[in-house]
């Protein structure tokens, strides 16, 4: 691991600033009650009337489906474009932190990390499932039949669409300005330091205009990670239900349009779940949570050359370049694929909903990953941020995703009509050796996801509450777990899958705007940073 240069000096004031940080750990008043008390209206109000304020919801959704899906269509592409240009313009070569500061982990540590905090409960959900549904049922708009090998190639089109570059850029510009705003300008550690270069320093800090925009990140993140959580839950469940010899009942279940496994069995995997994720967080990262996550990622790598090597080898092999090219080609397509000529339910399922969720999800996953990535330059961390991500993801959903689809064109497995989404993971395993050994790793790396999801979350919930304070007091981390958990209980209560996909996309209607005012509070910080214009060439020896 490399340290930052600088010598003992450097190293003492960061020391003094982690001290300071313990010291000065108080709850902002305004932030916590606030964001808290929505959370709190919230689950009252969904527990008490849950069919009422989902059908509210719902109709917001429509309303917001039919005049704003295009906002958030051209903001993803537009955020993943403003940070391509600042990487490959000369802003490209400014540090994130000093100017003499190199970066504190080694590449390959920094891109595990920045993986792990992404997307690990959506890979688990969605692996086997989007890739499947759109050769089932493929977008519309594009004349596709149903189960074809064109189907197939845009199906992984989609799948890599949907989780590849448009996703990792709206991460990276936060995490980006985040990073810029804390290391370069020394601005702490909010969501409302860089809004500073729009908004002015006295009016942020002393007139407390940033609040808001930190009161919502606590919204945005507190729904987008209860849509990750409920999603954990109902995977779980699935796996639970298909296992323990509920299948009879979740057939009846699934007959009626509910979950095949019942919300009541996932209600319980949260219950179960967030015990130990307020034990994660009482007790500390270094105390058993870094070994589960390590452990995590090598048995995701078994599965996946599991996977891989007792399937249709060759032909998965095959596939890799196949979809990666089939993205490609269609890339601007479908960028800006709308709804003007039908499609609205598909586009509210799919497209809109994911970058609503990578929206909600940012305050969250940007926070973090702005912590690793201190000392890199703009350069460098744009190409990390949006190249490695998406070709690990790649590899992900050809290799499940493609073995299903593998096994829906020959008949081996029917899994496109396995049930609800939850159960397709199961079902694509089913044909392979040792089903119920793999279907236990799939709920043990959903468990832990959820785990390390809820504790990283709820860390830097409290945080952002804490006004940016690095270490929170114990008792805030764990309130904001039972929060998130608390959330994610009423949104399955609510609708279940459904619930969690409205939910979503109406907190993150207005976290859409704040990003767009964030481009422009970066580009104004970036514009007036005189290292821009004479930084030589060298500085990219790190890259």
């Amino acid at each position: 691991m490399r340290r930052p240069v600088g010598g003992t000096q450097q190293g003492a004031s960061m020391d003094e600033a982690k001290s300071q940080s313990r010291t000065n750990n108080a709850i902002d008043p305004v932030v916590f009650f606030v964001s808290f008390g929505i959370i709190v209206i919230f689950c009252v109000a969904g527990a008490a009337f849950p069919e009422q304020v989902d059908n509210r919801a719902t109709a917001a959704l429509d309303w917001v489906m039919r005049d704003f899906g295009w906002v958030f269509i051209l903001s993803a592409t537009g955020f993943l474009g403003f940070i391509i240009l600042l990487a490959l313009g000369p802003w490209g070569k400014i540090r994130l932190g000093k100017d003499d500061e190199r970066p504190e982990f080694s590449t390959l540590s920094w891109i595990a990390m920045m993986f792990s905090a992404g997307m690990g409960i959506g890979l688990m959900f969605y692996g086997v499932y989007e890739p499947v549904t759109h050769f089932a049922s493929p977008p519309p708009g594009w004349g596709l039949t149903a189960q074809t090998p064109d189907a197939g190639r845009m199906a992984m089109a989609y799948t890599l669409f949907h989780w590849g570059l448009h996703p990792w850029g709206i991460y990276g510009l936060f995490a980006l300005a985040l990073a810029y705003s804390t290391f370069r300008k020394g601005r702490g550690n909010l969501i409302s330091g860089p809004f500073q270069s729009l908004l002015g320093k006295h009016r942020i800090e002393q007139r407390g205009w940033g609040k808001p925009i930190d009161i919502w990140a606590i919204v945005a993140t507190k729904f987008g990670g209860a849509t990750s959580l409920g999603l954990g839950a109902l995977q779980i469940a699935g796996g639970l239900g298909m296992y323990l010899g509920l299948r009879d009942k979740a057939a009846a279940a699934a007959s009626m349009g509910e979950s095949t496994t019942g919300i009541e069995l996932a209600l319980g995997v949260i219950a179960i779940l967030s015990v130990f994720a307020i034990i994660s967080a009482l007790s500390g990262v270094s105390k058993g949570i870094k070994w589960l996550s390590n452990a995590n990622m090598v048995m995701a790598v078994v599965l996946l050359f599991f996977v891989l090597v007792l399937g249709s080898t060759v032909f998965l092999f095959d596939l890799i370049p196949s979809s990666i090219g089939a993205y490609l080609s269609n890339f601007v397509a479908m960028s800006f694929h709308s709804s003007a000529f039908g499609g609205d339910e598909w586009m509210g399922k799919w497209t809109i909903f994911f970058w609503a969720w990578w929206i909600s999800w940012t305050p969250f996953v940007s926070t973090f990953i702005a912590r690793i990535s201190r000392g890199r330059t703009i350069r460098q961390f744009v190409f990390g941020v949006l190249v490695i991500p998406t070709l690990v993801s790649a590899i992900w959903f050809v290799i499940f995703g493609g073995a299903a689809i593998d096994m829906q064109m020959h008949g081996v497995a029917d899994i496109a009509s396995a049930g609800a989404p939850e159960n397709a993971f199961f079902a694509a395993l089913k044909p392979f050796p040792f089903p119920v050994v793999t279907g236990i790793m799939v709920m043990a790396l959903t468990g832990i996801f959820w785990v390390s999801g809820a504790d990283a979350s709820a860390l830097v919930l409290a945080t952002l509450s804490s006004r940016g304070a690095v270490e929170p007091k114990k008792w805030l981390v764990a309130l904001w777990a039972i929060a998130s958990a608390a959330v994610a209980a009423i949104l399955l209560v609510m609708g279940g899958l459904e619930a969690l996909q409205t939910f979503t996309v109406l907190v993150a209607c207005p976290f859409v705007l704040i990003m767009i005012a964030l481009c422009w509070a970066l580009f104004r910080d970036l514009r007036e940073d005189a290292r821009a214009h004479h930084l030589s060439d060298a500085d990219d020896r790190d890259i």
